[in-house]
């Protein structure tokens, strides 16, 4: 594949996790009567990252997150050369289904992305559950760790063939489940740019944290698991191509 492709893969990737996972919070969640809830809105995360493993994961290796990027190559798994071009991609993904989401959600009168939150995340009194940054930073690292962990064992060269992207999203949506509460859940820097814009104030002074507790914990994941069990010679067949 050439890099403009999939660089380009993982713009449309990232737009689909962010639109998709945001937009089940921002659209859907907020009626009771369809009946989507917490559960509904941990899954539709999960399925954004699923859908799209099996769509571009022979093209890009379906990163969709800077933290993940990071995570594969301090796992071994992708080259350093192309982190900065892939982030830049994925960031510009995750701001683009932000803006495609606000776009519809004005479509009803009185909308207010600041009011509403707009699937932002935060800490303090601007985590749903009101904890504070000390969890909130504990939990993106752990979350974003296992994440990794999960990511890299999925896509190991001895993996089952053809199951990894159940595994990767599956566990997405179990990470959500534990972290909505505490930060809405990010565990990917991109996908917390993006809305964090729209609400602008706060979601903006304390994106910061979304940014830098992914970014150790994808890291801390992938050296962890490559330690674990290095990557074999022969290709990763687990069904993401996570090398590059």
């Amino acid at each position: 594949m050439k890099n403009s492709q999939k660089y380009a893969a993982e713009l449309i990737g990232t737009f689909w996790l962010t639109f998709g996972g945001c937009g089940a919070a921002v659209l859907a969640a907020g009626f009771p009567e369809l009946g989507i809830g917490f559960l509904g809105v941990a899954l539709a995360f999960g399925l954004t990252v699923l859908t799209m493993a099996y769509a571009i994961g022979h093209v890009s290796g379906c990163h969709l997150n800077p933290a993940v990027t990071i995570g594969l190559t301090a796992g071994g798994r992708f080259p350093g050369s192309q982190v900065v071009p892939y982030i830049v991609a994925q960031v510009t993904g995750g701001i683009l289904g932000a803006l495609v989401l606000y776009t519809i959600a004005n479509g009803v009168e009185g909308f207010d992305a600041s009011a509403s939150g707009f699937a932002a995340n935060g800490y303090g009194e601007h985590s749903p559950g009101g904890y504070s940054l000390a969890a909130a930073l504990v939990t993106e690292i752990v979350l974003t760790m296992m994440f990794l962990f999960i990511i890299m064992g999925a896509t190991h060269g001895r993996a089952p063939v053809g199951f990894a992207p159940i595994a990767i999203g599956l566990g997405l949506t179990l990470i959500h489940l534990i972290s909505i509460p505490v930060t809405n859940t990010s565990v990917n820097p991109a996908r917390s740019t993006g809305p964090a814009l729209f609400v602008g104030g706060w979601a903006i002074s304390q994106l910061w944290l979304f940014w830098v507790a992914p970014l150790i914990g994808g890291a801390l994941g992938g050296w962890l698991y490559n330690w674990i069990s290095p990557t074999p010679s022969e290709p990763v067949v687990g069904g993401i191509e996570s090398k590059g």
